[in-house]
Parts: structure tokens; sequence; C-alpha cells
């Protein structure tokens, strides 16, 4: 990059992120004053848990209003409820640790700056020429050594002057609230001329904090109010180390020692090294390269400018896909300590984040669709234990909300508060978060054949949320299910919608029988039949669910042609609309695919294509491109992703909610929060276009855009094994490298330009779906299937 964080006053919105899973740190990258603001994934406040009432015998009344056609009445019955009993529970909020402040004289006015970010291996570098001498600082966040590590350097002649320390982060929204003032209030810092401390104390009473290790390399050291000084050193290195859920004075004592310990035996080289060692495994976990092998050495500035043109440049597409995956591998990990990855990540720069929480009616769930084909699997458990932490809540609200068995999860929760909290019926009354979530219980048992995950933490999970729906359901004149309320979140039917065209204040989304829903609860059913087949399970269950499948209603198509979102005929599709979840059959999930339905398959695109650009967001438009890609609509695909870097991509790549300038390509709130679901979507859709897995079928190259004319692709994962691949378009080459980590039989689709081939390896035979259609027999252990385009 060739600036700083510039973003006017909320400057970590642009800082450079560095993290090892559960610490985070962001790089703002000023040169006389610097901050590198600190984030731990357990750091959470303000939220607030009250006793949930039983409030279920609302739902006979809903219910009532709703058969009577009183929809929108209906639709306040259970948050006026719960209003009434006096229930305020809020969520949580992620809050910045601390800040490393830096100050150092200028002597000159700077030349040359740049900020840089090496994903391979999590070293961020700012470097300047400070009239004739040149200045560098570089730090990372250790997964060997869970510690930042900083070093400022001058070249040649040059020696490093300026003071150090631990400070509050300041606050640019919350400085006048109560709750800042306490914990402003709760701070202590101080220093010596080797160690500087910092310690706040949380709302539950618990303190954090962090100490610092500075070690100069000549020169002059002193302390002084709570900062610490050095004169002519030739180099400074930083290890700071942070602690939450403790108490100040006990573990500022443990933290001294093991830095003690940490700055006796290694060099900055040698921590990076051991740090390297497990970060970038992950990292080069997949590969991919689009177009020419060149490093492309422009900076994002300069993408971001030339995708202003209309096109995301190729190396921009390509460092997008790098970067969520750098993100998502920074942001959370396999240790038990860590936390889903959250919508910012560990590099959150406010005490009240907006959308901080876990939310389960798209985004948390957008976050991880592309973990498991990206080769990053091994991260995905801490999403299940977060959920699984909560499953005592989630039985209370399905008993205390609706009277039923089972779970019932809110669609936003944080650490520790799994009751509801948004209580507005958009948020409220929608129950699909338990049955979309198991879609993710269950791919994570596909991609690591892991029975014992199966049998104990899968089919459990399922069990519960179909429990749920055993007690909801209800039957109507037909023998048919019918879903009441339910919601397409977080959509409005046309037909409940001002006339004057005035906004909403608050969505109608009650309804009857909502696609999403329904598809949801089909694939429930599916995945669970499945699994009680592979561990011999009793078939009296399987036979059950059987029936139950029988009574789904069948998706409603409109007089436009396009899947309706409410199947009840009582409410009319309104296209003006970020959320997509009734083109959940097409995509995140398998339902309706070219090959089961083509005539059913083709109103699932006309929905999409119905959707209007103005009302997305820019996670929405990361979604939109992984539906185009399963639509085998590459380009259509791509320009989703043109559009979000027009409009919702700031110089550090970092994502937004949406667009904040009235540019009219998407949706214009003020605030345009950070939300990195969209960086995650973008890793999906781009691994879309490009492979597409499910359990009886592996597309290879199923949505290639037009302008991806060569590239290649290394170690990505189907679901029982690896899959490598190399095409050039114009030279009509193709091929294809697939290694089973477990024995398997399924279909392989070659590109439609994939005229003829050749196969060597296991038995593979022509598919009767087609011509380029292959059953392929893979066995764990046997050689790898080499398949390669024939030139014509």
């Amino acid at each position: 990059m060739n600036y700083p964080a510039s973003w006017w006053r909320n400057m970590w919105r642009e800082a450079l992120p560095s993290g090892n899973g559960i610490l985070g740190a962001s790089v703002f990258g000023g040169i006389q004053e610097e901050t590198v603001l600190l984030n731990h994934a357990r750091l959470w406040h303000w939220g607030r848990k009250d006793e949930l009432p039983d409030v279920s015998n609302t739902l006979a009344r809903t219910r009532r209003l709703m058969d009577e056609g009183r929809y929108s009445e209906a639709s306040w019955q259970l948050a006026d409820a719960l209003k009434g009993r006096g229930y305020e529970t809020r969520l949580a909020s992620r809050f910045p640790l601390a800040a490393i402040k830096l100050v150092m004289p200028c002597g000159s006015a700077f030349r040359q700056y740049s900020r840089t970010l090496d994903m391979d291996s999590g070293e961020i570098t700012v470097g300047w020429l400070d009239g004739a001498h040149w200045y560098q600082r570089k730090l990372f966040v250790s997964r060997a050594d869970d510690a930042v590590v900083y070093e400022i350097e001058g070249r040649d002649e040059a020696v490093v002057t300026g003071e150090i320390g631990l400070i509050i982060h300041p606050s640019d929204r919350w400085a006048d609230t109560p709750e800042f003032k306490e914990l402003e209030r709760s701070v202590e810092t101080g220093a010596d001329e080797a160690y500087a401390w910092y310690a706040g104390t949380n709302d539950d009473g618990n303190d954090f904090g962090a100490v610092m290790r500075v070690i100069p390399e000549g020169g002059r050291v002193e302390a002084a109010e709570g900062m610490i000084r050095f004169e002519g050193a030739r180099r400074v290195q930083v290890l700071v180390k942070v602690f939450v859920l403790g108490e100040r004075s006990r573990d500022w004592a443990r933290l001294k020692l093991e830095l003690a310990e940490l700055a006796a035996c290694t060099s900055y080289e040698r921590l990076l090294e051991r740090h390297t060692a497990l970060h970038r495994p992950l990292y080069r976990s997949a590969s991919l390269i689009l177009d020419d092998e060149q490093e492309d050495l422009r900076s994002n500035e300069r993408l971001l400018l030339d995708a202003y043109e209309g096109e995301a440049p190729l190396s921009l597409v390509r460092k997008m896909w790098a970067y969520g995956r750098y993100l998502f591998l920074s942001g959370t990990a396999a240790a038990e300590e860590a936390e889903p990855f959250g919508l910012y990540g560990l590099w959150g720069g406010d005490y009240r984040l907006v959308w901080s929480h876990n939310m389960a009616n798209e985004n948390i769930q957008m976050m991880y669709w592309h973990a498991h084909v990206g080769g990053l699997g091994e991260l995905v458990p801490s999403l299940f234990r977060y959920y699984e932490g909560l499953m005592d809540d989630f039985r209370d609200n399905a008993r205390k909300l609706y009277g039923c068995r089972g779970i019932y999860i809110p669609a936003g929760s944080t650490p520790g508060i799994g009751v509801p909290n948004q209580i507005v019926p958009v948020i409220l009354n929608w129950i699909g978060a338990a049955g979309w979530l198991a879609r993710h219980y269950d791919e994570h048992f596909r991609f690591t054949g892991d029975l014992r995950f199966l049998q104990e933490m899968t089919i459990p999970f399922m069990r519960e949320a179909l429990q749920f729906y055993e007690d909801f359901l209800v039957t109507d004149e037909d023998g048919l299910y019918k879903m009441y309320p339910s919601v397409s979140p977080e959509n409005t039917p046309l037909n409940f919608m001002p006339t004057d065209g005035k906004p909403l204040a608050h969505p109608m989304p009650t309804a009857i029988n909502a696609t999403m829903d329904v598809a949801i609860l089909r694939e429930l059913l599916q995945h669970l039949i499945e699994a009680n087949r592979a561990i011999g399970g009793d078939p009296e269950d399987a036979q059950k669910w059987s029936r139950m499948l029988e009574r789904l209603p069948t998706y409603r198509v409109n007089k436009d042609g396009a899947v309706c979102e409410w199947i009840h005929p009582a409410f009319e599709d309104r296209y003006a609309h970020r959320h997509l979840s009734h083109l959940y059959p097409v995509f995140p999930g398998h339902e309706v695919t070219r090959e089961s339905n083509w005539g059913l398959f083709g109103a699932f695109e006309s929905a999409v294509r119905r959707r209007e650009i103005g009302a997305q967001s820019g996670w929405s438009l990361a979604h939109m491109a992984s539906i185009y890609a399963r639509l085998d609509d590459g380009d259509s695909s791509l320009d989703c992703l043109n559009i979000l870097s027009r409009s919702s991509l700031l110089p550090n790549l970092f994502t937004l909610h949406n667009d904040w300038r009235g540019m009219g390509v998407s949706m214009n709130m003020p605030t345009a929060p950070v939300q990195l679901d969209a960086n995650m979507g973008w890793v999906n859709a781009v691994q879309e276009m490009l492979l597409q897995v499910s359990p009886s079928l592996v597309k290879l190259l199923p949505a290639l855009p037009g302008r991806w004319k060569r590239g290649r692709l290394a170690d990505w994962r189907f679901h029982t094994g690896k899959v490598s691949l190399e095409w050039d378009r114009e030279a009509g080459k193709f091929q294809a490298e697939l290694i089973a980590d477990r024995d398997t039989d399924t279909v392989v689709k070659l590109p439609d330009w994939v005229r003829s081939c050749t196969i060597c390896g296991e038995e593979m035979q022509p598919s009767p779906l087609g011509p380029s259609y292959y059953t392929l027999r893979l066995k764990s252990g046997s050689p790898s299937v080499i398949i390669e385009a024939v030139p014509l």
C-alpha cells in the first residue's frame, strides 16, 4: 500500500491485520505517531442476559391472527409478549484490549512510504525515507509464542529514537458514555526501563491487559509517565503478551517472566521462523494462479482505481481470494480458546461495534463456506464448539418461545448469550438457524470422514434441530406441512410494503411456508436419513423422516417465471432486497441442480436475475456471486465481484456492509460497518467458479469466466480427496489430477469446451448425465487419476 490508514477518525478500519487466531494486531502505519491496536478473541463486554420468560402461549394467538389474514398484527405477538414481561437481553460486543503507542521524531518530510502485508508469513512492514535515512518497522503475531513481535530499525547510519508504551485506545463514538468512562477509570499503566504494563477491568469484574518488553540494541533507555523512551539505538525489539479473564498483578508478574524467557533465547528472525512454520502450511494449503504467473506489484490503491474503470484486475481477484483465506486463518484457530471467525475478525477498533455479534441468518455461514474446499477444514471446529456451548440456552428457547422440544437458535448470539436478544419480528420469528447450521456439521463429516464426529456431534445436533420442527409443524387441509410463522430473512412481501413508497420502519416478515424454511427442513431430513444409514441406525427413524419429506410442500413459481420467496400464495415477491434466502436449494444447498431438475433450476435462475443491484450489500454481492457460479454463469458471478470491488472495498481490502457515498450500486448507510463476511464470500465465489463439490458430483471449471483464459489451482478439496488442475482456453489445454483420501464413487463433470480427453488411473466410465460427465471410482492409496484434454 502507498498510504497509511486514513479513514477519518476510525482509522482502524484501514489498518493492516495480523493475528494467530486468538490474538490480533492492527497496524495503522503512521510515521511519527504509530498505533498498533490489540484484540483478543475472548474479550467481550456490555452484554446483558435476562431470564427468558415463558411466552409459548403466544404461538396459538399468532397463528389465529394469521389464519384471519391479520399478518402484520400477528407478526408482533411474540416480540410484544417478551417486551411486556420486561425482557431486555442485549448482545455483548468485542472491544479493543489496548493499543501500542509509538512516537518517533521526523527530521524531514517522508518519501518512498510503503505499508505491506506478507500474507505468506503474516508480517507487516512499514518503511519510509527520512532525508537520507531509511527506516523500517516490522510486526507479526506469533502462532508459536502467542505474542506480538515488533521491531524498529534504521538502515546504514540511521539511529532509532522515540518512545513506546501501552494505552487505552481512544473511543471515537463512546467517549462520553458512562460505560466507557467506567472502563477508562479502571485502566492502570506503568513502565520501567525494560517493561511497560497495562490493565483494565471488564464489566464482569475480571481484568484484562498486556505487558511489553523493550529490548534496544545500543543507545539509551529511560522510563517516564508509563512510556519507555529510547535514543540512538540501531534497532529496538518489542515483545508483547496479553491476558484476559485475569487479575492484573498476578498476570503482570507471569507475563514478565514469559517475556524475559522469550527475549533471552530468540531473535526477531528466529521468532518469525518459529511462527511461519505453523502459519505457512495453513496459508499454502491450497493455491491459485489466474492468467500469468508474473507477480503484480501494483499497490492496493492502484488496483482499486483500475477496478473503478469497470472490472477488477485479475490480480485483485486472486489477491482477494488469498487475502480472505489469510484473514480466516489469522482470525480463528483450532485451539480451544479460539472463537468462531467474527464479522470484524480480531481487528475491531470501537467499544460498541456495529453488528459485531455472530449472526446465523447468513453471515456466520458465509464465513465458513470456503473452508473445507480450500484446505482450512481444521479451523472449522471452533464454530461447533461455540454453538455446542450454548445448547442449554437453545433448548430453553424452544420450550419457552414455542412450547417445542429440541433447539431454537436465535439469529444473533455472543459468548454466553444464546437467548433471544433482537426483539423484533424480522429476527425473532425466524426459526431456521439450527437447520442451516446443521448443514455445516454435515459438511464437516463428509470432508473428514470422521464417524465419531458424525455419531457424537452431527447426528445429535441434527436430531435436536428436527425435534423442534416435529413439534412446530402443523398440516393443512391437503395433509401437507404448514410452517408458520415463517420468515424469509429479512424481507417483507411486496403486498405488505407501504403503498406510498416510504421506507418500512420494521419489516413484516411473518408469513407461511417461506421457501427457505421448507428448503432447510428438506435438507435436514435428507442429511439425517443419510447419516443414519452411515452408522447403521434404526431403519424406523429413516422411514419416519422419509414420510416427513413426502409432506413438505413443493416450491412455487410466480408469473415472472421466478421461484417464489414464499410458497403460500398470500405473499407477493419483492425483488428489491439484499437477502437471497429462497435460493437456498441451489446455493448453499445442492437440492436443485441443472442435472436433477432443469425446469425448476431455470426458475431459480430467474429469481436471482430479478434481484435489484441497488438493494444489495457487500455480503449479498458475494453471496450472489456464488449463486451465479452454481448457475454455471461465471461472467455474472465475476461481475458481482467487480461491483463489490467498486462499492464496498476499502484500500486495506476489508469489505464493508455497504457503500456510503451515494453511488447507487448497493445500500447507502452512512456508518458502512466493516463486515468481513464478504471477504470470505469472495473466496467462496472464486472457488465455486472453478470447483463445485457435492456428495455425488465434482464439477471442474463449472463457471469459468471468459476473462480467465488460463490458470491453475492445486490441492483444492472435494469430499474424499484433492484436485489440482491447469487450463488454457486459447490453447485448448486442460489437465486435472484427482487423488483420493478415501475410497469413493463419484461423477466428474469436465468443462463443456473439453470435447475429447484421455483418462489415466482408476476406473472411469461415461455417465448417463451427458457427454461431459464421467463416473469415477477412486481408491485411497492408488495412483492419482489424470484427465487431459486431447487437441481436436
